[in-house]
């Protein structure tokens, strides 16, 4: 037989002193105002979330975290992809890049991706969302193999993933 205390009034539930380690300083605590809309990208703030919902009466403006990211050159996760096979097959990978962006972007105006270059022999993607770039490493692991690791920072809110293939 097992026993399953109870919580009385002297049980302390611990999970409720569990904090972030730090807050991302791009997702404002403060809620915004119902249509509110990004004059860059023309998101749109309702309900509490940031949609590409079209309203008839737009009554504030106010810049959304994707684009205040990429307006301050401040990427949420890096991806950095390296190994021949990268060199080889680079258009496929660009391409499933950027079909993973756009399907999640249509749902989620957030996740974008901010830049995306070649340095020496490396292909590196900036991500305005650490979600987005988890999910674009996890697809390129399916479709392509490799090796994938991912490297969260211990005192800041960047995703760093590293994924290679010969």
């Amino acid at each position: 037989m097992h026993v399953i205390d109870k919580p009385g009034k002297n049980t302390v539930r611990r999970d409720r002193f569990i904090k972030e380690l730090q807050h991302d300083p791009y997702h404002s605590k403060l809620k915004l105002k119902s249509a509110t809309q990004c004059p860059q990208c023309y998101a749109v703030y309702s309900r509490g979330h940031w949609t590409w919902e079209r309203f008839q009466k737009i009554q504030y403006h106010h810049y959304c975290p994707a684009c205040s990211r990429i307006r301050d050159k401040v990427p949420a996760a890096y991806l950095n992809l390296s190994g021949g096979y990268v060199e080889t097959h680079k258009r496929d990978i660009i391409n499933l890049i950027h079909n993973y962006e756009v399907r999640e972007k249509l749902n989620h105006p957030l996740k974008r991706v901010m830049a995306m270059r070649e340095v020496d022999s490396e292909l590196q993607v900036q991500f305005t969302d650490a979600h987005l770039a988890r999910g674009v490493g996890t697809a390129l692991k399916k479709a392509h193999g490799g090796e994938i690791q991912y490297h969260y920072g211990k005192e800041d809110v960047l995703l760093r993933i590293a994924w290679s293939r010969n």
